[in-house]
Formats: C-alpha cells, structure tokens, sequence
C-alpha cells in the first residue's frame, strides 16, 4: 500500500467531471489510502454472493464486465466497463454483491480502501454527489440495457451496443479516430445482447455486407456514423454526457 498521487489522479480527473471538486476535496481523494493490482481476462474480481470487500476498484487500464447467471448456468452480461470507471461503486453501502464482476481484458485496477471512501462520501458532500451520480449514470446505462434486449431486433442491438462502445471510449479519452477495439468474442457479445453466437456472427456480417461497419478482426470502425445510428435507433442521452461538465 502507498500513496502515490499519480494513479489516483485518474480518478480525481474522473469525479471532477461529476461534480465540482475543490482543493480540499481533489486532496481528500489523492490521500486516500490504495493497492494496485491486476487481473488476467475471465478473473472473478467480485463474485455474487460473497460480502463486500476490503477495497473498491477503480480501473486504470483494461475491460471488465458485469453479469449474472440463471440457476441452469446461463449468463446474461449486463455492462461493460473500462478505463476510468468504478468496478464495485455499487458495493460501497451494500452488505452483499448480488452480481459478479468479470475481467474482461488483462486488467489493472486502483482498489480504494472501503471504509476510507464511504467517511470522504459521507463528509465531504461534493465528492458524495460525485460518486451518486457516477453510480445514477451506470443506472441509466442498465435501464438501456434492458431495453435493447427487450425491445429491439438482433441488428438494432448489436448496433446499439457498439454505438454505446464507441461514443463511451471516446467521451473517456480511450480513442481519438473512428477506429476502436472491441474486446468482446462473439459469444460474450452474445451473452450481452441475448443472442446465440451463430446469430452475433450472421448479423455482424450483415452489417458489414451493408457498408455501414467495417471489421478487422476485433477492431470496429463505422464507415457511415449515421446509418449505424439509425439502425440502432442510438440517442446518448442515457450516458448523461452533460455530467462530464461537472456540476
């Protein structure tokens, strides 16, 4: 453990953009006490069922995702997460996980000591506001979740969830041309949009045969931003791109 100001500075960057920090709190927070650690892909960093843990993860490098399973074993994948998101926010107040977290990629994380984030949440109101709105803002992006799986087609879904992919990597700074990586295989894009593999692979293909996406291998590119947007039927107004203005 240490504190070495440099990568919280991340997270002072990311909790500035929810709401406004002053001296006193961005201090508050590069105090705080941490571990750095890693994780290989398809690592369990929390598992349903177990209690909260000492530390709450906040990703510096990499992908996780969320997800839940059926009591046959089928999984639903419910959220993606990289760069600059909290992994267990959720988990802050609750006495239990009701959901596992997945490394989706190798990644690395920032863990927050727990009880030191709840006191500085509790006492110092703008970095609470910060945290409520990072975690209301992960509820919205579950909201549309459930949307797209219940109420779109196999296009519009697959669609959807890159357009979100893509607008959230860029609003994090994580890409800066239209090209960007997708670190999904096609079964845990599946399991994300409620679909089988074979019918992933058959609608991506039809996408790309359309002229609207262009694939090479794992990296997406849209070769017609709007046409993708259409078929999706993708408004950003659930990822409340206005909060990274701060308050």
């Amino acid at each position: 453990m240490s504190n070495s100001y440099p990568v919280l500075e991340r997270m002072v960057q990311k909790l500035s953009t929810r709401a406004r920090l002053d001296t006193d709190d961005r201090q508050a927070i590069l105090a705080l006490p941490f571990v750095e650690r890693s994780y290989h892909a398809t690592t369990y960093v929390v598992r349903e069922g177990d209690a909260p843990r000492r530390y709450c993860d906040f990703i510096s490098e990499g992908f996780a995702f969320r997800q839940k399973l059926t009591a046959n074993g089928g999984r639903q994948i419910v959220s993606v997460h990289l760069a600059g998101d909290f992994i267990d926010l959720q988990h802050l107040f609750l006495n239990i996980a009701d959901h596992s977290v997945q490394a989706l990629t190798e990644l690395k994380v920032v863990g927050v000591e727990r009880k030191a984030l709840q006191r500085i949440a509790l006492d110092r109101p703008a970095i609470g506001s910060a945290l409520w709105i990072d975690a209301l803002v992960d509820s919205s992006i579950y909201r549309e979740w459930v949307m797209n799986i219940g109420r779109r087609d196999a296009r519009a879904r697959i669609a959807h969830l890159l357009c979100e992919v893509s607008v959230r990597m860029r609003a994090a700074d994580l890409i800066s041309e239209e090209k960007f990586e997708l670190p999904l295989t096609q079964e845990q894009l599946a399991d994300a949009v409620g679909l089988t593999p074979v019918h992933v692979n058959r609608t991506l293909k039809s996408l790309v045969d359309d002229g609207v996406v262009y694939r090479d291998k794992r990296y997406i590119s849209f070769t017609d931003w709007g046409a993708i947007v259409g078929i999706a039927g993708f408004n950003p107004l659930y990822l409340h791109l206005d909060q990274t203005r701060g308050a």
